[in-house]
């Protein structure tokens, strides 16, 4: 006799995902992706937004120092770089660049006529808003 008896196969479980078991696990990497890029992205802009503040708070410590030490305002921010306030002239975050700075000019000194106008205040070139509403050229 045979001692092998044949049993019917069964077909074996299938291994692998269905599809939709694909589709959600796809979904849920677009939508971390989309969270991750917005969070990077937003930091970036609340990093350049932090190196802007610094630069205007330094432009305007060093115009200031120079006053209190000349008792006048300095004809240019290069004056500030000549004269060792400043080792150099920052570089505005939002435009990439050094002569985009806008310049306010001192009032003429009603007790001494003959000083000469200088800059008084430093703010950015820069016409993009910040994540706060407010124009960077305003700051």
């Amino acid at each position: 006799m045979d001692e092998h008896k044949s049993t019917p196969s069964r077909p074996s479980p299938a291994s692998g995902f269905t599809l939709m078991e694909m589709m959600i696990v796809m979904v849920l990497i677009v939508i971390l992706a989309g969270i991750g890029l917005s969070v990077y992205g937003s930091s970036v802009q609340r990093a350049k937004e932090a190196t802007l503040k610094e630069d205007l708070f330094r432009m305007r410590d060093a115009i200031d120092q120079y006053y209190a030490d000349k008792n006048k305002y300095p004809g240019s921010l290069e004056d500030l770089v000549t004269e060792k306030y400043m080792r150099a002239v920052p570089q505005d975050p939002f435009t990439q660049s050094t002569e985009t700075w806008q310049t306010t000019m001192s009032d003429p000194d009603p007790g001494n006529p003959s000083l000469e106008s200088g800059i008084s205040n430093v703010k950015s070139g820069s016409e993009q808003t910040g994540l706060d509403g407010s124009r960077y050229a305003d700051w």
